[in-house]
């Protein structure tokens, strides 16, 4: 599939409550390489990605999902993409080159679930990515968790379908999977793709917006999301489930927190995506096993999410 456009999450920047110990955590633990530190901002990238930055952190009072942002191909596709979103009346900032370190200009939005987005087509190249000449499999030995990339998040509030509707109708994402209690017609979980992963972003209803569920980085294989539980369960990091399953996505996975309360997921496996097939949909009832194959039944812990 020729990728267009939106082409894959960039960054996310998340707020933590003490920046040297969420360092320890998404650096010895997930395995994330450090890029620098910036007043109260520390920067983050996985040893298989090419760009600068993928994480950043910033020390805040509360913890949470300030911005996630998406490349796109060219410069001139934010322009599009402006156009796009103005036309459906959606407020578009634009932030000009140098604001992140590295990063060009890029466009802002907020959705109807206040959640900050922003596209961006340019970003310097990491000094430690992936080699290109004769390459080896990895240039820094992984470590941690061995977390290869930023994939996704799942994003909370109240009305996901107007949400959703902007990624869909302005920057052309496709709709792959879907929870819908089909009594009432709510869709209590839509899950986004640009590309060919299974999502690329995912909205869950929640009564209260601007809420993060998860971040999520992907890892090379089942084996490794065992991997990932053996250094849960030797340091001490707050388990939420895991490692199972999921229906949706068919995805490989364990979920916990980080020292700042921000759920954490690695994951791997899902299935392919291509923009003919069949949109996949789940209903209330097997909600379940929709999140949890395996377990089929939603813990308490899972419906909570970052204030």
């Amino acid at each position: 599939m020729a990728l267009t456009g939106v082409i894959r999450p960039g960054y996310v920047q998340l707020r933590v409550l003490d920046l040297d110990e969420a360092i320890a955590h998404y650096r010895d633990r997930i395995g994330l390489n450090f890029v620098n530190r910036d007043g109260d901002r520390a920067f983050f990238q996985a040893f298989d990605e090419f760009d600068r930055h993928s994480i950043i952190l910033r020390e805040a009072d509360q913890a949470g999902m300030d911005v996630m942002g998406f490349k796109v191909v060219k410069d001139a596709d934010l322009d599009h993409f402006a156009e796009r979103l103005l036309d459906i009346g959606v407020h578009v900032d634009v932030i000009p080159a140098g604001s992140d370190p590295g990063v060009g200009r890029k466009i802002r939005f907020n959705t109807p679930t206040q959640h900050v987005f922003e596209l961006y087509a340019e970003m310097e190249l990491s000094a430690t990515g992936p080699a290109v000449n004769n390459p080896d499999v990895w240039v820094i030995e992984p470590r941690g968790m061995r977390a290869t990339r930023f994939d996704h998040c799942a994003l909370n509030g109240v009305d996901i379908s107007a949400s959703a509707k902007i990624f869909v109708d302005a920057l052309d994402f496709s709709v792959t999977e879907e929870l819908v209690d089909e009594g009432s017609g709510t869709r209590l979980g839509i899950f986004l793709s640009c590309s060919n992963k299974a999502h690329d972003v995912a909205f869950l209803g929640y009564p209260e917006d601007g809420k993060i569920h998860h971040t999520s980085f992907n890892l090379e294989s089942w084996h490794d999301v065992g991997h990932a539980a053996d250094i849960i369960s030797r340091y001490d990091i707050s388990l939420d489930i895991g490692p199972t399953r999921h229906g949706i996505t068919r995805g490989q996975t364990i979920y916990f927190f980080d020292p700042s309360g921000n759920r954490n997921e690695t994951f791997s496996g899902g299935y392919i995506y291509y923009p003919d097939n069949p949109q996949r949909m789940w209903q209330a009832e097997s909600a379940g096993k929709a999140i949890f194959y395996y377990e089929k039944a939603l813990n308490d812990r899972f419906m909570t999410v970052n204030t």
